[in-house]
């Protein structure tokens, strides 16, 4: 199902996706997959399946913002980072707890990340960033 998962993404990514967009959709994924984890709670491997989607994309997160060449202020990276493992820690309670309200929080957290990235950038004019506007932890618009 991992592999099915990775060539899935991959073949999204072949079409005209910016990173951005790509990055929507991974961590749309991560909470679709979460709900349906709910839905199905009692389906251990739909839970398995999901939390691990969860868990390898922000694992990739971390990697990308601890790379030497990511641009990110030190500041951003770092909080990218606390929540990365804040995630790290949250997607493994389920597991432990079998608590369906356990992965409420995961499901949040993705999908706002998700809609941050789909709203349009600061204007490149203005300086600022946009204030709902997750930041890209390579420093070019995309979190991974």
């Amino acid at each position: 199902m991992a592999r099915d998962s990775l060539k899935a993404y991959q073949n999204i990514q072949k079409r005209e996706m910016t990173p951005r967009e790509a990055e929507a959709m991974a961590f749309t994924k991560a909470a679709v997959m979460m709900e349906d984890a709910k839905k199905n709670f009692e389906d251990k491997s739909i839970l398995s399946q999901a939390l691990r989607f969860n868990q390898l994309f922000w694992t990739i997160l971390q990697a990308d913002i601890t790379n030497p060449d990511n641009t990110l202020p030190n500041e951003i990276k770092a909080n990218i980072m606390s929540l990365s493992l804040f995630i790290d820690k949250q997607t493994l309670r389920p597991l432990d707890s079998f608590e369906i309200s356990d992965l409420d929080v995961l499901i949040e957290i993705n999908r706002n990340l998700a809609m941050g990235l789909r709203q349009k950038p600061a204007d490149a004019s203005n300086t600022d960033p946009a204030p709902n506007t997750p930041p890209s932890t390579s420093g070019n618009g995309t979190l991974v």
